[in-house]
C-alpha cells in the first residue's frame, strides 16, 4: 500500500470516528486536517494528545511538536527533549494546529510507509 494511501485512510477513519480507528478530540483531528501539511503526516491520537510523524508504522518518528487539548483549549508541545518544551497555550485547535506547523521541521515532507528511522537507501 502506497504511503499516501496509509495516511490518507487513518485520517478518513478517524474523521468519520470508525470504529476501528483510534480515538481523539473530533475538533483537534478536523483542525489538524485542515493543515495540508499536517494532513500529509501520520496522525496519532492517545492519551488527550494528537502527536505526528514521519513514518506510518512503529517505531515513531516522535521529533514534531504535538497538540493536547480540546474544542475550548489546547496545547502545543514541542517534541521530547526540546526547549522551551510548551510552545503554546490556551489555544482553540485551530491556533494549535497553525502552531504545530510553524514548528515543523522544513524537511517535514510526507510520511513514509515503513518504521523509524527511514533506510539509509531509501528514497522517498
Amino acid at each position: 500500500m502506497a504511503e499516501e494511501m496509509v495516511v490518507e485512510k487513518t485520517w478518513r477513519l478517524m474523521l468519520e470516528g470508525h470504529p476501528t480507528a483510534r480515538r481523539g478530540e473530533p475538533a483537534v483531528i478536523e483542525a489538524a486536517y485542515a493543515e495540508p501539511r499536517l494532513r500529509a503526516l501520520f496522525p496519532f491520537p492517545s492519551h488527550g494528545a494528537l502527536t505526528f510523524h514521519r513514518n506510518t508504522q512503529f517505531p515513531w518518528s516522535n521529533d514534531l511538536p504535538f497538540i493536547v487539548g480540546d474544542a475550548q483549549s489546547c496545547i502545543v508541545y514541542a517534541p521530547l527533549g526540546a526547549s522551551p518544551r510548551v510552545l503554546g497555550e490556551s489555544l482553540t485547535p485551530n491556533e494549535a494546529a497553525a502552531l504545530v506547523v510553524a514548528h515543523l521541521p522544513h524537511d517535514c515532507g510526507p510520511a513514509f510507509d515503513g518504521p523509524w528511522p527511514p533506510a539509509e537507501s531509501s528514497t522517498n
